[in-house]
């Protein structure tokens, strides 16, 4: 096994491990009720075979064991009822270790910003955020405290079997390390199947959304054919892959149930011929029915447990494959937040001190800029496409840190997500009602400010037309409405949030002259709250409302004439 693969699954290991911490207490509810569920496996054993010694060695009929009778059925009752227990604290720890997980990394996500995830394919970060951190509930639902149950219980079989015979007992203790040598064996191979399965479940979820969103053009280009083959070619290589996996499982499976059953062979062979008489050596002769037939029925109970935890290795190997794309993510370094003001009103002012941004490719994009923009000021930017006018915003959010310099917001450094309001050249809706759209810029947005926020951003006409109003549904990414319509939307949110910054990308595009109208006199009215507002923008209506307009041009910020 390469040095890499043993760090990076060492360190796999570790981090799950420590998210256990979490679940601690239904893991242990889960190793308990599997601890009981062993000694109610000894018990009817013993009752078992009590039963079938007395019947057949003293001859007493089968009503005079009513009372083991009864303790036999008490057992399995209570058998049935702590498997039962083990699976649901089980099932709980797993979905309260993948409830956490994905919180954490969602944050996370949150926290860095789309220009830090520009890199990362939206169809391959959700597959994370789902198929990965799915893939991590048979981890803490089965494998932990399987791991726990496959040392306690086949202890307390041995040791019940080393009171009736001493060489049964070392049989089994013999037999007993071959399961966890061929675990780890298989382990090694199933560990790296995994993660090379994860890495094709990434991509192909990734080419599919591609495919999708850009299902039209293709059809235009007559190009859906050559793109439908092209994710079968990544589906087939995601099956392949889960095939070659399934097959390291069930070989290990049946190499495991071989080396199990030789065991039970074994101890079967031992204690026929002892009875019989024919082997004499040690305890042998003082093997009775009883101690026989107990030792035969606890000899499968006491492989049982190892053979499960072989079944749930699968579970870590998936978990460790998961684990990996999850911490690599999560290792992200994240921007410097910026401490939030006392009373959550304190206005933005903007310092840009000798700041460059590099495009690979490219050179420069930006800079160096050295540019202070007080608190309440309204900042208009003009500049041709590409010359890095979003790519500034970016900056000023905190979405990107700059490669030289540094950026200050009110004297620190940006970072915290939520302190600002953002509009976005192609404003992202998601699947829900208007409401649902408009709370994610205030959670806790009454219905009479929602719809305030509707009149500023010119949608209280077309809201009147719909039968639902707020309530009426859209699809992801707004289809069904106009290029305008999603961006006053999207601009309502900007008048609905309390934050003092305002960034603008390109606000007024897609929009006609009245409408263009009724926005800018909405925004003289966010200016006049004493808002810090910067918009980018290709057109000149909205410089009427600034203080200060700036042309970006081969990175450098340019004063307008008349403007300071």
């Amino acid at each position: 096994m390469p040095a890499s693969l043993r760090a990076e699954s060492s360190s796999a290991r570790d981090w799950l491990k420590s998210h256990a911490g979490a679940v601690r207490r239904p893991l242990l509810v889960a190793i308990a009720a599997g601890l009981l569920t062993g000694v109610s496996t000894i018990a009817q054993a013993a009752l078992f075979a009590a039963i079938v010694a007395a019947v057949v060695m003293q001859d007493q009929p089968l009503g005079t064991q009513l009372t083991l009778f009864g303790g036999l059925i008490v057992a399995i009752v209570m058998r049935a009822a702590m498997q039962w227990l083990q699976e649901t604290s089980g099932l709980q720890a797993g979905l309260h270790a993948r409830r956490e997980i994905r919180r954490e990394l969602l944050d996370h996500l949150g926290r860095l910003g789309p220009a830090r995830l520009s890199d990362q394919h939206s169809g391959g970060l959700a597959a994370q955020a789902l198929d990965h951190i799915e893939a991590l509930h048979g981890f803490y639902a089965r494998f932990l405290p399987q791991l726990a149950i496959a040392i306690l219980v086949p202890l307390l079989i041995l040791a019940v079997v080393w009171r009736l015979d001493w060489l049964a007992a070392l049989f089994l203790l013999a037999a007993a390390p071959l399961i966890p040598l061929f675990m780890a064996l298989v382990g090694i191979g199933a560990d790296y199947l995994h993660r090379r399965q994860f890495q094709s479940l990434t991509r192909l979820a990734g080419c599919f959304l591609d495919r999708v969103r850009g299902l039209t053009t293709l059809q235009l280009f007559g190009h859906t054919g050559h793109s439908i083959g092209e994710v079968v070619t990544a589906a087939d290589e995601y099956r392949r892959r889960s095939m070659r996996t399934l097959r390291v499982a069930f070989l290990s499976s049946a190499v495991l149930e071989f080396f199990a059953s030789v065991a039970i062979a074994v101890i079967a062979i031992y204690i026929g011929f002892g009875l019989l008489g024919f082997i004499t050596f040690g305890p042998a002769a003082e093997l009775t029915l009883f101690s026989g037939l107990f030792i035969l029925l606890l000899a499968p109970e006491f492989f049982q447990p190892l053979r499960t935890l072989s079944q749930h290795y699968h579970d870590r190997a998936a978990a460790l494959g998961a684990a990996d794309a999850l911490m690599a993510l999560l290792a992200r370094p994240l921007p410097a937040a910026a401490t939030p003001a006392a009373d959550g009103h304190e206005a933005a002012g903007l310092e840009l001190d000798n700041v460059r941004i590099d495009q690979p490719g490219r050179g420069t994009l930006l800079g160096p800029l050295s540019l202070t923009l007080p608190a309440g000021s309204f900042t208009v930017i003009h500049g041709a496409s590409g010359a890095g006018k979003t790519t500034l915003l970016h900056l000023l959010a905190g979405f990107r840190r700059p490669d030289a310099g540094s950026v200050r917001r009110n004297g620190r450094a940006p970072g915290g997500y939520g302190d600002f309001a953002w509009m976005d050249q192609r404003p992202f809706l998601l699947q829900g009602t208007l409401a649902d759209n408009l709370r994610l810029a205030a959670p806790q947005a009454t219905t009479a400010q929602m719809l305030q926020a509707c009149e500023q951003a010119g949608l209280e006409q077309w809201l009147r037309l719909l039968p639902d109003g707020l309530e009426t549904p859209i699809t992801e990414r707004g289809a069904g409405l106009s290029g305008g319509e999603a961006r006053r939307l999207a601009m309502a949110r900007v008048f609905l949030s309390p934050a003092r910054l305002v960034l603008l990308d390109e606000p007024t595009a897609q929009l006609d002259s009245r409408s263009q109208r009724q926005l800018l006199d909405s925004l003289t009215g966010l200016a006049q709250q004493g808002r810090t507002i910067v918009a980018a923008s290709h057109q000149q209506s909205m410089d009427r409302l600034a203080d200060r307009i700036f042309i970006l041009q081969r990175g450098q910020l340019v004063p307008e004439t008349g403007h300071a």
